[in-house]
């Protein structure tokens, strides 16, 4: 099989000398005890059937409805299957981080564990990374949600992430993605940012492609979405604009704001001092002067606000090791020997 041979001619994915798989299949886990079993078993139905060897790496995020005692009961007796219990509800991000971590499989599918996304759609999204790309995310085109309080919010969101971040999708919350192994590597979480992965993945350098997978309606238990999450969801958003644009600069948006900041205190300032000694008129009471203050404060401290990021930079960068760049790939004449 093509995708096969192309996925062992990669060298990546292996950690601490384990055995790396084909494929890691992702599922964080809160409160879906009914729904787990057929979970695991459509998932190693649909890649059972394809000659990639995979894994299944379950992440219990806090569960209080006997998921954690399931899951640990289905793993002690599958293979196949990897459970990760986590002390206490972190939340979806921080689940599917733990299940990063964990995994060993050159490629790393995720999906939600509420059976809506569809597992016969792995192979397909793993087939269209082998095309050339770094990720690919999955579009519900025929979402099975309701429109007014699931629908139509996602909508907006889809359109602002993509004004904001320049990677337009038609679906970022779609849990159903695929990603190489060396991507993922290179992202660290937090706060809501699984949603915005795809970005994340832009900044990275990341080939990126979406495609339609089918979606269907929950079957058990409530939905953990809902309209609360808005203010997180836009606080994560400001982040991601600026770490698309300042991450390895921060003194560039920083020292621009204080320059201008500074500029407009001095030259208010160069005329408070004309009214006071060329016209002698009284500048004490103006409240141009108060103005003044604190664009010149202001401005210093941008410039300080700059400059501690531009140390913070350093400090990131050069304490991990980790470069300002990303190589795709290196070509050279010798290895055609």
């Amino acid at each position: 099989m093509a995708v096969k041979a192309s996925l062992l001619s990669r060298e990546t994915g292996a950690k601490n000398g384990e055995n790396v798989t084909d494929v890691s299949v992702v599922v964080p886990i809160h409160n879906e005890v009914e729904s787990l079993p057929l979970l695991i078993e459509s998932i190693a139905e649909a890649l059972s059937d394809t000659e990639l060897s995979y894994e299944i790496v379950c992440v219990d995020d806090g569960s209080s409805d006997g998921s954690t005692q399931l899951l640990k009961q289905l793993a002690s007796s599958r293979s196949d299957l990897r459970a990760v219990i986590l002390r206490r509800n972190y939340g979806q991000t921080a689940a599917m981080s733990a299940g990063f971590d964990r995994a060993t499989g050159r490629v790393i599918v995720t999906m939600d564990g509420d059976l809506q996304n569809d597992p016969a759609d792995i192979p397909v999204l793993v087939a269209k990374l082998e095309e050339g790309y770094d990720l690919v995310s999955g579009w519900r085109k025929n979402r099975q949600d309701d429109r007014l309080t699931r629908l139509l919010p996602s909508q907006i969101a889809n359109w602002l992430i993509g004004r904001v971040t320049s990677v337009k999708l038609h679906d970022y919350g779609c849990s159903l993605k695929a990603y190489r192994t060396e991507l993922v590597a290179d992202m660290n979480l937090y706060g809501e940012l699984h949603r915005f992965l795809p970005a994340l993945a832009f900044i990275e350098g990341a080939r990126i492609a979406e495609i339609p997978v089918r979606h269907h309606p929950r079957r058990y238990g409530k939905s953990k979405y809902g309209l609360g999450r808005t203010f997180r969801v836009l606080m994560d958003l400001l982040t991601i604009a600026f770490m698309k644009k300042f991450l390895t600069r921060p003194m560039h948006v920083f020292g621009l704001l204080g320059l201008g900041s500074m500029t407009l205190g001095t030259i208010l300032g160069m005329y408070l001092t004309f009214l006071k000694l060329g016209l002698g008129q009284s500048i004490g009471s103006r409240p141009l002067l108060i103005l003044v203050a604190i664009l010149l404060v202001t401005g210093l401290q941008l410039f300080c606000f700059g400059l501690l990021g531009e140390l913070l930079m350093r400090t990131y960068h050069e304490s991990q090791g980790r470069p300002i760049y990303r190589v795709r790939e290196v070509v050279s004449g010798s290895e055609a020997d």
